[in-house]
């Protein structure tokens, strides 16, 4: 798997929660570079080293250091996704619990949570880095805490808190939002609650809706594993670009696989290589273009093209201005 990414639903739920919070969510987007389309792109995927900017951000608009804590008491309750069905749908929150965790990359790569027990009790962890973002963390929490009190009926609460960054353990406002003792500088991100609470019946349950809402999530996982291919296609076509080799042949090479079998693969995503080397192409060009004074020979020879006449012709067919027109268009913007 190539970077890590999230699920465009993160950041959907953090901007509601700004503009409930009343924080500017407008000058935030601006900021980290997105609009309004891409947020509302129900295929949005971010990566997730994108989330130390946009929580930087975040503090900076709000001028709140506990952004994090604030903004999570506002999102909204996670629905009409996936895991909220599975959830719904078992016999018990335990068995959605255990159901759910298989499929927690549709929210994130960067999640690999599970349910441990040890003499303090039962937990969810997450075994994330104390490099953790704080903001993140304590928001996602929070949402998380939301979203467990919701399929149970209000009968989910956690019994400690464990979290990998700074803190002061009888900081009051912790204590407010979590109603539980809160343990800062831990190895593991954990979040403990009453064994008891994974025998909670679910009134939704549905056995053959859960089938169904198990299918369902199994296509969306089996989409992001194709996507990742397609990822790891255009970083062997950047690498092999410059030299003049990004062909199929040498990237089915590299891939360990035959040509035909990558070519297969391509089809099953419903793309082939001339496309993804044209796209890789355009884009680079578009974004040497845009953002560098490189001369057009030289962007000639990084986007692996041998003749300037032929790099003009595809630019034209491809924006439809030739390389010097889309230069002028973006600086006067």
């Amino acid at each position: 798997m190539g970077e890590f990414t999230d699920s465009g639903i993160l950041i959907r739920l953090a901007y509601q929660a700004m503009d409930s919070l009343g924080v500017d969510a407008q000058e935030v987007l601006k900021r980290i570079g997105m609009n309004q389309d891409q947020l509302l792109n129900k295929e949005l995927r971010t990566p997730h080293s994108a989330q130390r900017l946009f929580w930087q951000t975040i503090e900076e608009v709000s001028g709140d250091p506990r952004i994090g804590l604030h903004l999570g008491e506002h999102i909204p309750v996670f629905k009409g996704q996936v895991l909220e069905y599975l959830f719904l749908s078992s016999p018990t929150f335990g068995d959605g619990l255990h159901r759910s965790l298989n499929y927690q990359r549709l929210l994130s790569d960067a999640v690999q949570a599970s349910i441990g027990e040890d003499d303090r009790g039962i937990f969810l962890v997450d075994p994330t880095p104390r490099s953790a973002i704080s903001h993140l963390t304590e928001s996602v929490i929070i949402g998380v805490l939301t979203f467990f009190a919701y399929v149970t009926e209000g009968a989910f609460t956690p019994t400690e808190i464990h979290l990998t960054h700074d803190g002061e353990a009888d900081d009051p406002e912790y204590q407010r939002i979590f109603k539980c003792p809160v343990y800062f500088n831990a190895d593991q991100i954990r979040i403990y609650f009453e064994r008891s609470v994974l025998e909670h019946p679910s009134l939704h349950a549905e056995p053959e809706l859960l089938d169904l809402h198990e299918q369902l999530a199994s296509q969306h996982v089996a989409k992001l594993e194709k996507q990742d291919f397609i990822v790891q296609v255009n970083r062997l076509i950047g690498e092999l670009l410059e030299s003049g080799n990004a062909n199929l042949e040498t990237v089915a090479e590299r891939l360990n696989i035959k040509p035909r079998s990558l070519r297969t693969r391509l089809t099953d995503v419903e793309t082939n290589f001339n496309q993804l080397l044209a796209d890789y192409r355009c884009n680079l060009a578009k974004r040497l273009l845009a953002k560098t004074e490189e001369s057009i020979d030289e962007i000639v020879y990084l986007t692996g093209f041998s003749e300037p006449s032929t790099f003009y012709r595809a630019f034209k067919r491809w924006v439809g201005q030739t390389p010097v027109e889309y230069r002028k268009s973006r600086k006067t913007e």
